[in-house]
């Protein structure tokens, strides 16, 4: 850590959170440098949900690699990228009926995002976008505009407020407020002084903004309004989709066809970059090398993607595993929260993105600092700080989710004792 704190910039996050020099891992385990051992409920941000070093894609890509396979490829058509696309057709979109087709954006989820808003402005000839509260969606200039948090928009607030319009999200104002009721009308209306935008960007599940879930049925009211007036829906499946929700797609349960979705984070399976934007096939009105990248075509990470998904997504073995996980996890977060009522408000989430939310952030802050201290790597997240995110790898062995949980539920004990004493 010394070369860390006196070299990298102060802009470092994580690792002030988590104060160690990191060795190796594997799976849900991860070791620093005094060997000591932590069960890992952050999973690199959603980008590990097959966990640390995966041994099918291990092996597969080490493979690859002593064949001299192709690593850096720009846009190039190489067997390995060929190879994804087929997988990616054959076990994702064609059994769900989804007629995409496939940019691949580099390297990471901002990428994406900014392509998908760009591309939503070349066809809709329309410069406004439309997000809502508490959404993360980047943190290059385009995506942060549509990103909430003051936090990251420190400084940059003029400039980012351009073409962008903030809509609360479900559950936003409690008094019952329905902001898509609320799209409805202004857009019907010419004295409402906002223009028609593009396009709307939204998660289905806040996940940096609080793990905050909007219902199928409010999804499913949005796509029809977006229909109505002819705007656009991008998807942004960055963190809850490959499988964080239980299904793939975090909307397939909401059984709507996005216009756009963008993928990152656990995509590649292996925590490589890469990003991806599918979009509708009349609405792929690029020209060719109108948005480029030296880095979108990580073949490395197409290797480990394609493996990903023929090992846990080629029927719905790994959907009924992680849902089973899901269960038991909400019921021992709901027994926790049902002994700690004076200091944990609910429970919320939905597959293996579930979160507690704290009525203080101090409180959260601690329990988190304690439970690391035990062995467990977990973050909070929300613009108050206020929300403990638990985001496991989704193949974590049982005996490791146990063993985290009963490590993070003896943080809340020895912190709500000294809370309360």
């Amino acid at each position: 850590m010394e070369q860390i704190r006196k070299h990298e910039s102060k802009v470092r996050g994580y690792s002030r959170s988590f104060p160690t020099t990191f060795t190796t891992a594997n799976g849900a385990i991860v070791h620093d440098d005094d060997h000591k051992q932590y069960i890992d409920f952050l999973a690199g941000a959603g980008a590990l949900n097959y966990g640390h070093n995966n041994p099918f894609f291990k092996m597969k890509l080490m493979d690859y690699i002593d064949k001299n396979g192709i690593t850096h490829g720009l846009d190039l058509a190489t067997t390995a990228k060929e190879h994804f696309i087929q997988v990616f057709n054959k076990y994702i979109l064609d059994p769900r009926e989804l007629k995409y087709k496939m940019q691949f954006t580099g390297p990471t989820g901002t990428n994406t995002v900014e392509a998908a808003i760009k591309l939503a402005q070349i066809v809709t000839g329309r410069n406004n976008i439309i997000t809502f509260t508490n959404a993360y969606h980047g943190h290059s200039k385009g995506a942060l505009r549509l990103t909430a948090n003051a936090h990251y928009r420190k400084g940059l607030e003029n400039e980012l407020n351009q073409f962008t319009t903030f809509l609360p999200y479900y559950g936003y104002v409690e008094s019952g407020f329905d902001s898509a009721d609320y799209l409805d009308q202004v857009l019907s209306d010419n004295g409402s002084g906002i223009d028609k935008p593009a396009a709307i960007i939204l998660e289905t599940i806040q996940g940096e903004g609080g793990v905050n879930v909007a219902p199928n049925e409010w999804l499913r009211k949005l796509r029809k309004i977006t229909e109505k007036h002819g705007i656009l829906m991008i998807i942004d499946d960055i963190q809850v989709g490959c499988g964080r929700t239980g299904k793939f797609f975090s909307f397939e349960e909401a059984g709507i066809y996005p216009d756009m979705v963008t993928l990152s984070k656990s995509l590649s399976g292996y925590g490589m970059p890469m990003s991806l934007l599918l979009i509708k096939p009349e609405l792929d009105e690029w020209e060719p090398g109108q948005h480029t990248g030296t880095f979108r075509g990580n073949n490395l990470a197409f290797v480990t993607a394609a493996e990903a998904i023929i090992k846990y997504w080629k029927n719905d073995e790994f959907e009924m595993e992680i849902m089973e996980k899901s269960a038991k996890l909400f019921r021992i977060l709901n027994e926790i929260q049902a002994q700690h009522t004076d200091v944990i408000k609910e429970v919320r989430g939905k597959g293996l993105i579930v979160a507690l939310e704290f009525f203080d952030p101090e409180t959260a802050s601690a329990v988190t600092s304690a439970a690391f201290a035990n062995g467990l790597i977990i973050e909070t997240c929300g613009s108050g700080g206020n929300i403990i995110k638990f985001l496991p790898p989704l193949n974590i062995h049982h005996n490791y989710l146990n063993e985290g949980v009963k490590i993070f539920e003896e943080a809340v004990e020895s912190i709500t004792e000294g809370v309360l004493a």
